[in-house]
């Protein structure tokens, strides 16, 4: 491990001295420490790697094994993410390193989130720079939080040259470090990947409420959508999509739901998700949420009115075009949700 890589601890902290080492390390006996990034709580004896194959136990401390090593970047659409009301047609740099804190059976990126090999090494200055011609930054397609450190100095570069910095992720974080970034995020996009416990300890290794708890977090501080992986047999019974679709309702900010078409991916082979039941539980959702959509299938992508139910945002894969005016329906003039309109 490299000098730079020795720095870079759980628990070094960005206000020298703070009080994060009391929440970051616990008290270790024989070398062992405890990784509280994220709520798994990876007890490490000297050596060892955690299970988000990304943080490890140096001589006493959890340090981070993947700072500055990029396994992804490319400068995607930011309805990709996706995020359809947040700068629609905009263009965001979009960044990923190693590793992830879930295990999903299902999980679409496993090249990069289950292993972890040897990245491009960048700094966040030039990440910064490489997202300067952009909308902004985004940490994406692995999970960003366990690259915490990263995003913590990096985002405010991007912020101070007139950036947005984004996070897709699993919501799997603790709570002080997510606080900590809070105020360095413009938006994201949480897999919330299913309503029941269940689900979470059989296909993800995880917990709903550490999910939970971390959109309610994030409600109304931050610009928020959320997705869900709708897989057959698995997360879609139409009980369990109601009753999400109610707790988003409660959260009482309005939140854009995506309800994406699974199909089979790294150990999970069940059939895809039939088309026909997605739009099933699509109108399921939009009985209490005005902004529901399908994703990996073609339509249910397009924005309308809620109040009269013109389309203004219409989207064919990541081409949109927008009837919007100023924000505002051309029909009936009622103000459209969002960021960037």
């Amino acid at each position: 491990m490299s000098n730079n890589e020795d720095r870079h601890s759980v628990g070094a902290g960005y206000q020298q001295g703070d009080e994060s080492e009391r929440y970051v390390r616990e008290g270790a006996t024989a070398g062992t420490a405890a990784c509280l990034l994220c709520p798994q709580h990876c007890p490490l004896r000297p050596g060892q790697i955690g299970r988000c194959r990304a943080r490890g136990n140096k001589e006493g401390a959890v340090v981070s094994l993947t700072y500055g090593e990029v396994a992804a970047m490319h400068l995607d659409p930011i309805e990709k993410k996706p995020l359809y009301h947040f700068y629609p047609g905009s263009d965001i740099f979009s960044v990923a390193g190693y590793g992830c804190n879930l295990s999903c059976s299902f999980c679409q990126n496993h090249e990069i989130s289950q292993a972890r090999h040897e990245g491009h090494r960048v700094s966040p200055a030039e990440l910064a720079q490489l997202a300067g011609d952009s909308l902004g930054l985004c940490f994406t397609y692995s999970e960003p939080s366990v690259w915490y450190e990263m995003i913590r100095e990096t985002a405010p570069l991007v912020k101070a040259q007139g950036g947005k910095v984004v996070l897709v992720s699993n919501g799997t974080l603790a709570g002080p470090y997510l606080e900590d970034l809070i105020p360095w995020i413009d938006a994201v996009n949480i897999d919330i990947k299913g309503f029941n416990q269940e689900f979470y300890q059989k296909f993800c290794g995880g917990e709903l409420s550490w999910v939970l708890e971390n959109v309610e977090r994030l409600a109304g501080r931050v610009y928020l959508e959320v997705t869900t992986l709708i897989i057959p047999g698995a997360n879609d019974d139409p009980a369990e999509i109601r009753g999400l679709a109610r707790w988003l309702e409660d959260l009482k900010v309005t939140v854009p739901w995506h309800l994406s078409r699974y199909f089979p991916a790294y150990r999970l082979n069940l059939p895809p998700t039939e088309p026909k039941a997605l739009e099933t539980l699509w109108q399921i959702a939009r009985e209490r949420l005005p902004y529901v959509y399908l994703g990996n299938v073609s339509g249910g992508s397009s924005t309308f009115c809620p109040r009269c139910g013109e389309e203004v945002i219409e989207r064919e894969g990541y081409v949109i075009r927008t009837r919007l005016r100023e924000g505002h329906c051309p029909q009936c003039g009622t103000e459209i949700f969002g960021v960037g309109m």
